[in-house]
């Protein structure tokens, strides 16, 4: 395994180089969903418990992404969709806690992308499980709809309005298993954050592909815990093993 840090730059086997951590430039929406728990924690590595939005729920987080910039214009833009499974490495918390208090991750579960550098980017510095994809944005005004087609199926559409943003910093971690070992990696947002809580202005559609069915079977809530948006600075750090 080859060990990475903070400030080592790393070549792809795509040719491309990029530089730890990422500075990427991109537009966000996003959302938290109550979700079945068992088929949450199903989805989830060893070392990893599912975080509760109440004694039966886990969270599951949907990004739609578009990224304007990564690095110094390491390689070109692409789109993302992303479905995160709320998680901590900690022992059982009380529902809502681990959220209260940040104490949460999220195991990167599914990450289609639309481009080849994109997909070899994120799996080989960071064990993400990309999959190159046909990801489509509609913005407008109030709302981002976004729909995932992979080998010919639709993965999901998602439409998600925008919430209200303001100026802000905010750091979390994300989950993933490298070369057979599980990492966390820092992430952090910075830029025009938005957040509104207990909102049902979003829609999930399951399509026909293979990964919709665990979707469909995820029994996402239409009322999500929270919507946010960002528009702005993301940075991805060099991950680090989770001990237990």
């Amino acid at each position: 395994m080859i060990h990475l840090s903070d400030g080592d730059r790393v070549r792809l086997s795509t040719g491309h180089e990029v530089t730890l951590p990422l500075v990427t430039e991109a537009t966000v929406a996003g959302a938290v969903l109550p979700a079945r728990y068992d088929v949450a924690e199903s989805l989830l590595p060893d070392g990893l418990t599912p975080v509760r939005v109440t004694a039966r729920q886990a969270a599951v987080v949907l990004l739609c992404v578009e990224y304007h910039r990564i690095g110094d214009d390491a390689m070109a833009p692409y789109d993302e969709f992303a479905v995160l499974i709320g998680a901590t490495a900690d022992e059982w918390q009380p529902p809502l806690v681990p959220l209260l208090t940040r104490d949460i991750g999220g195991y990167v579960w599914s990450l289609p992308v639309t481009t080849e550098p994109a997909r070899a980017l994120g799996d080989e510095i960071w064990g993400y499980p990309k999959t190159v994809a046909n990801i489509s944005h509609h913005d407008n005004t109030t709302r981002r709809e976004t729909t995932v087609v992979e080998d010919g199926d639709r993965v999901a559409t998602v439409s998600i309005d925008w919430p209200r943003t303001w100026e802000h910093r905010e750091q979390i971690e994300s989950y993933a298993v490298r070369e057979g070992r599980l990492e966390r990696t820092s992430v952090e947002f910075q830029g025009k954050l938005g957040a509104a809580p207990l909102s049902s202005r979003i829609d999930v559609d399951p399509g026909d592909h293979e990964r919709a069915d665990t979707l469909r079977a995820l029994n996402l809530g239409s009322r999500s815990v929270l919507r946010f948006s960002l528009e702005g600075r993301i940075a991805y750090g060099a991950g680090r093993p989770v001990e237990w």
